[in-house]
């Protein structure tokens, strides 16, 4: 089974750059699937892990950062794959 991992956190208001280098700097004790960061108005960063493993299987998140880099706690999700599709880019597309 595939489990994605959602991690999105709210920067402190012009601190998103900073941030966005802080989670790409984290390294997790264990190698995802795919892993992907995004970003967002209002300093906002994403960052999604695949793993092949159970739903509530125990697998390494990122932290939480340091409070004077954000303005929240990181909201936190987990999701099952249930469907998937070719992109654009695959063959036959």
């Amino acid at each position: 089974m595939t489990v994605a991992l959602m991690w999105e956190a709210r920067a402190v208001p012009g601190r998103g750059e900073a941030l966005l280098d802080w989670a790409r700097a984290q390294e997790l004790a264990a190698r995802p699937l795919r892993q992907e960061t995004f970003r967002a108005p209002q300093d906002r960063v994403l960052v999604i892990t695949w793993w092949d493993a159970e739903y509530d299987a125990e697998l390494p998140e990122l932290p939480e950062p340091d409070g004077e880099l954000v303005i929240r706690a990181v909201h936190r999700w987990r999701f099952e794959s249930v469907d998937t599709w070719p992109g654009r880019d695959s063959e036959g597309a």
